[in-house]
C-alpha cells in the first residue's frame, strides 16, 4: 500500500493530535524547563505539538513533490525516520530565532526542546511503522486515510 497525500496528512494530524497530545502531557512535568512554571511548559510544549502537525501538513505537501521522483512514488521507511532531522531542525530555528511558534519568555531551553520533539516524533513514527494496523485495520487499504 503506498499512502496517498491525503491518506499521510490525514494520519499525522490525527496520530500526533492523539499519541502526541499524551506523550506530551506525560513528559512535560519530567523536562528540564528552566525558569517556566509547569503551567508554562504545558503550553510551550503543547504549542510546539501543534507547530509540529501544522508544519507537517507543509512537509507532507513538499515530501509528495519530492516522491514523484522516485518509481514508486513512496519513500522507504528508513526516510520517514531521517526526516526527524529536518523538521526538528526547521521547529527548532523557528522557535528559538522568532516569535511565531512561542513567545521569547517561553522559549524552552534546547536540551527541552530536543528532548520533547525526538520522543513525540519516535512515538508518531513508532505507531504509524506498527500498531497502526492493529488499530485501524483497514487503514493500509485506504491509502493511509483514517475518515
Amino acid at each position: 500500500m503506498t499512502p496517498t497525500l491525503w491518506g499521510r496528512i490525514q494520519t499525522r494530524v490525527i496520530v500526533l493530535g492523539v499519541i502526541g497530545a499524551v506523550i506530551t502531557l506525560l513528559i512535560t512535568p519530567l523536562l528540564p524547563m528552566g525558569r517556566l512554571s509547569r503551567e508554562q511548559g504545558y503550553r510551550v510544549t503543547l504549542t510546539i505539538l501543534v507547530a509540529v502537525i501544522l508544519l507537517g501538513v507543509g512537509w507532507e505537501l513538499a515530501y509528495h513533490g519530492l516522491q514523484q521522483f522516485r518509481w514508486d512514488k513512496d519513500w522507504p521507511t528508513v526516510f520517514g525516520l531521517v526526516t526527524i532531522a529536518n523538521e526538528g531542525l526547521l521547529l527548532w530555528l523557528l522557535t528559538r530565532y522568532t516569535s511565531a511558534v512561542v513567545p521569547r519568555d517561553l522559549r524552552p531551553s534546547a536540551p527541552a526542546f530536543g528532548i520533547e520533539f525526538t520522543l513525540t516524533w519516535l512515538a508518531y513514527w513508532g505507531f504509524v511503522n506498527g500498531p497502526i494496523r492493529v488499530v485501524l485495520p483497514r487503514w493500509r487499504y485506504t491509502g493511509g486515510r483514517v475518515l
